[in-house]
């Protein structure tokens, strides 16, 4: 059960200067501390490997803040006050001895103090343990976790069983970055708050939603790494499947970290398992090929520098996934998630169900049904897509669409989206977890993940190609079109 804990003003970033930290981390402190948000007696101690001095791990802080936060919200005052929290504590975290240094680092800070693991899950156990042998933990001292949590279910509950060594449930913070995310908070405040759309919100009203995460980048340099986790792992089995269960939850009993886990737990508990029997009509695994992207010519996977030309990891897939209760039975989610895509695009589809008597020319009968459609990236905001009359004498009673259209910065007056992890730094600091994952969420994700990944490779079914700059595979289409469906965009 979820407790309340106490503010923390005394925050460690272990892998302080690792590409998390100063890109996301370190931009997101800025933004706070710009919104007078931070308190006073905030401090920030990074924790790394390379012996540096405090002044030097400053400049690389300020270096990354002039890199990734863009200018016009760039203040020195700002910039100052927040260097002015930061220190640094060179340590080898597989060194035990370095963990006084550690301790010593923190002498006189206040408690309870937060730890950001911005490092590989393997090094978790070695961190918690030295912390834990240098007596500094305490009853709400918080411990935070980023994804990947494991690449299997067997793998994840190792990580929990050494996590739960020295913290309770309560001190655990498991982040999904897109959970912070403005617009994917305002799916529940879309849903819950709205009796236009709440008392539509189930498979009588509802035809399919999909949900769509494309990247137009590649891998990056990060072959090896990605070459041992593919799509399924990276995309779908986080943040994928929390937006479902957003979208599929039922209304909480209460707007808390516990009432709101066990809705999202019992969606991920009806979500119909991928089996050999159903596995060809509903899972599309990919990979791309040579191709352009804006006249650019981009490699394909297997002539990416480092690659193994016999790698059958999967770059892309499409899902048709169904979850088997009373709310959804009979309404198909689609997943589709990849990259070296036509562009970066992050969204949440619902196609409600057209009414059955159509007046109109009968020609545009098949077009009619309305979307909502929630955009998380690269803009964030909601439209929902009507039907209206053409205008024009000879244009008779021929049907239009046209969005009805919300835009966050606009209709908010906003100088910038708060990012996720401004929301989710500042939640940590609370002790709030309504937006951060427990340990069944995690594991019922990887239990479903697994069992797609073995009834794929005990199918027949190929693993697909498709080139650089496109929607994906044409087979990925026809797993909609099979259903009488298409993709939004398609």
């Amino acid at each position: 059960m979820t407790t309340s804990q106490d503010k923390s003003n005394s925050f460690v970033l272990f892998g302080a200067l690792g590409d998390l930290s100063l890109r996301k981390l370190m931009p997101a402190w800025y933004y706070l501390e710009r919104s007078g948000l931070l308190d006073d007696s905030l401090r920030i101690l990074g924790v790394a490997r390379q012996d540096i001095t405090r002044d030097k791990f400053q400049q690389k802080v300020i270096d990354a803040l002039n890199l990734y936060v863009s200018s016009e919200y760039l203040h020195d005052d700002v910039c100052n006050r927040l260097i002015e929290r930061i220190n640094y504590c060179s340590c080898d975290l597989k060194n035990h001895d370095d963990y006084r240094k550690l301790k010593q680092s923190l002498k006189d800070w206040n408690k309870p103090i937060s730890y950001y693991l911005a490092i590989p899950p393997d090094l978790f156990e070695a961190v918690c343990d030295g912390l834990y042998n240098i007596q500094i933990l305490t009853k709400n001292s918080r411990i935070v976790v980023e994804k990947p949590i494991g690449y299997s279910l067997e793998s994840s509950r190792d990580i929990h069983d050494k996590l739960l060594k020295h913290f309770n449930e309560s001190q655990i913070y498991r982040i999904d970055h897109y959970l912070g995310k403005e617009t994917v908070q305002n799916l529940i405040a879309l849903r819950f708050a709205n009796s236009l759309f709440s008392s539509q919100w189930n498979s009588k009203s509802i035809e399919y939603i999909e949900i769509t995460a494309a990247e137009s980048v590649g891998i990056e340099g990060r072959w090896d790494y990605f070459d041992g986790v593919g799509q399924m792992r990276d995309m779908v089995q986080s943040h994928i499947l929390q937006l479902l269960c957003l979208i599929a939850m039922e209304p909480p009993s209460r707007l808390n970290d516990e009432s709101i886990r066990n809705e999202k737990v019992k969606v991920l508990q009806a979500l119909q398992p991928l089996t050999e029997n159903n596995i060809s009509k509903s899972f599309i695994r990919a990979q791309y090929s040579d191709g352009e992207i804006l006249g650019e010519t981009k490699p394909g996977y297997l002539n990416e520098e480092g690659a193994k030309s016999n790698s059958t990891t999967e770059t892309f897939v499409a899902i048709k996934a169904e979850i088997a209760n009373w709310r959804w039975s009979g309404t198909p989610f689609y997943i589709r998630t990849g990259k070296r895509m036509a562009g970066k695009a992050t969204n949440i589809v619902i196609h409600f169900k057209a009414d059955a008597h159509f007046i109109f020319d009968q020609d545009q009968k098949s077009s009619i049904g309305n979307s909502l459609i929630i955009s998380l990236h690269p803009t964030e905001g909601i439209s929902l897509q009507v039907f209206t009359k053409r205008h024009g004498v000879n244009e008779g009673m021929r049907l239009r669409s046209d969005p009805m259209s919300l835009d966050f910065i606009k209709s908010q007056k906003l100088l910038k989206i708060p990012s996720g992890y401004q929301r989710l730094l500042s939640n940590i600091l609370l002790g709030k977890q309504r937006l951060f994952l427990c340990k069944e969420e995690i594991e019922l994700a990887w239990e479903w993940c697994d069992n797609a990944y073995e009834s794929w490779q005990k199918s027949l079914q190929p693993l697909y190609s498709y080139p650089v700059g496109s929607n994906g595979p044409n087979e990925s289409k026809d797993l909609l079109q099979q259903n009488g469906h298409n993709w939004h965009d398609e």
